[in-house]
């Protein structure tokens, strides 16, 4: 309370500000020297609110503070307040102690005091108006404390003007000094804009190279997209089994038709081929013969056949890049089924065939026999019917060939013995063997013949008595 007492008493008004004006805090009755200032609210700095009279030597006083780093006293100032002048005491004191003392920051204390009269001053319009009066009451106490008051006013007046005429200078030198900076910034912009231009030109090129090179990528790119697809579309079309390996015997891709000979599932990409179960019985060696390939690099193929009956010949060879670099092996799988098939079906034709020709061989042989034999050869089925006639037979029977193949054994038997015949016939059936007998047959005429007979029976492949042969010889009187 002493303080501030004290304070009332001592300073009539004060400020606290920065270096450039800004208020900080007031103390006092500031009215008197300080003014809203005019424009957006909030403005609170000193120098925009000093009033008429005092804002020129309130901004040159905190100007030499501030740059001789001392106080700056001001006295005798005419700050116009409410249509009439004050005298007005100015000081602007460093502040030296306390957190303004700041050599970052420093703070400034403004002190408006208002002045006290000497005495009462000459009216400046009547000294105007009548200079002979003036010049008479010169030499009068309140002409001399008048004078005395001017030529304050007006060292004042020079000490502001040296003031702002070196304020003047510094800012010319200042500005100069920016110029020449701004100059230099300039020609380093000019600089700056040359080579950003050039290197915009460059990357306008690099631009377009670019756009040259993606549109060549975008081509190979959709031209590998096709032969992706065409080779897919072959591996799949051509219905051949085809596995992928590499050094490791890691499967790397395969087509669909493989998976019904070796089990393999889309998952299986990146597994050991001996992780995999192969439906090829009678074969194991798969890995054992890829590794072969893969040392000696001579291609192998291996007749196999799966469960279902279906064969196949198994080729193994390297991969090769079109580097000529080897990169794994190709395992392919050519179904053979229906050429093995045909090929059997060729083989039991052939031996049919040659079966058949030796049969043949056999009855041209037999024929000529026949046909040269001088008995009588016979051949008749189970009912009777000539299959067979030879030349004997027809000297000894008078029937021709052709005659005689259309009529029936019975024809040439008498009635009393057909019995003995058909039991014969029997004996024959359970794969008798009849020896030579005697008996009696009819020729053409009808003349009735002693015959000397050996009947033979004749069976197919499964044992079954099919026809009988025999040989007829006429007997001697």
């Amino acid at each position: 309370m002493t303080e501030r007492a004290l304070l009332s008493q001592v300073v009539a008004a004060g400020a606290l500000v920065n270096g450039q004006g800004d208020i900080l805090y007031l103390h006092g009755r500031t009215g008197m020297f300080l003014e809203p200032a005019e424009g957006e609210a909030g403005i609170n700095n000193i120098l925009k609110m000093a009033r008429e009279g005092l804002r020129s030597a309130l901004a040159t006083s905190l100007h030499k503070a501030v740059k001789n780093k001392e106080s700056a006293l001001c006295p005798g100032l005419r700050v116009k307040t409410n249509g009439h002048h004050t005298l007005v005491n100015l000081a602007v004191r460093p502040v030296t102690s306390g957190p303004g003392a700041s050599a970052g920051s420093p703070l400034y204390l403004v002190v408006l005091e208002e002045a006290p009269i000497a005495a009462a001053p000459l009216p400046a319009a009547a000294a105007l108006q009548d200079p002979a009066r003036a010049a008479r009451g010169s030499n009068s106490p309140a002409a001399s404390a008048r004078i005395s008051a001017l030529t304050a006013e007006l060292l004042a007046r020079n000490d502001e003007l040296k003031s702002t005429r070196e304020e003047l200078e510094s800012s010319n030198e200042e500005l100069k000094s920016s110029n020449e900076e701004m100059q230099s910034v300039n020609e380093e912009m000019q600089s700056t804009n040359e080579e950003l231009e050039t290197s915009k030109e460059e990357l306008q090129s690099v631009n377009e190279e670019l756009s040259t090179v993606i549109a060549e990528l975008q081509a190979k790119v959709s031209d590998l997209s096709r032969a992706n697809n065409d080779m897919n579309n072959l591996l799949a079309g051509t219905g051949i089994g085809t596995v992928f390996v590499d050094h490791q015997l890691h499967i790397l891709r395969f087509t669909p038709a493989v998976a019904g000979i070796i089990n393999l599932i889309p998952s299986d990409v990146g597994r050991p081929i001996t992780h995999i179960v192969a439906n090829l019985p009678g074969y194991a060696n798969l890995a054992a013969d890829v590794q072969a390939v893969l040392d000696t690099l001579v291609a192998r193929e291996i007749p196999v056949h799966t469960m279902d009956e279906k064969y196949f010949t198994m080729r193994i060879q390297p991969y090769r890049t079109l580097d000529n670099m080897i990169e794994g092996a190709v395992i392919s799988f050519l179904d053979i089924t229906e050429l093995t098939t045909a090929r059997n079906a060729l083989r039991e034709a052939l031996a049919i065939t040659q079966a058949h020709l030796l049969e043949a061989n056999a009855l041209v042989r037999l024929a000529v026999v026949l046909r040269d034999a001088s008995d009588a050869i016979t051949m008749q089925d189970l009912q009777g019917m000539t299959l067979a006639w030879n030349p004997g037979a027809t000297r000894l029977y008078g029937w021709s060939e052709a005659e005689a193949l259309r009529m029936n054994v019975r024809e040439r038997i008498p009635a009393p013995l057909q019995t003995a015949a058909l039991a014969t016939l029997e004996r024959l059936g359970r794969s008798e063997v009849i020896e030579s007998y005697s008996t009696q047959r009819l020729d053409k005429s009808g003349v009735l013949l002693e015959v000397s007979i050996i009947a033979t029976a004749l069976l197919d492949d499964q044992g079954q008595l099919y026809a009988i042969a025999t040989t007829e010889r006429a007997k001697k009187p």
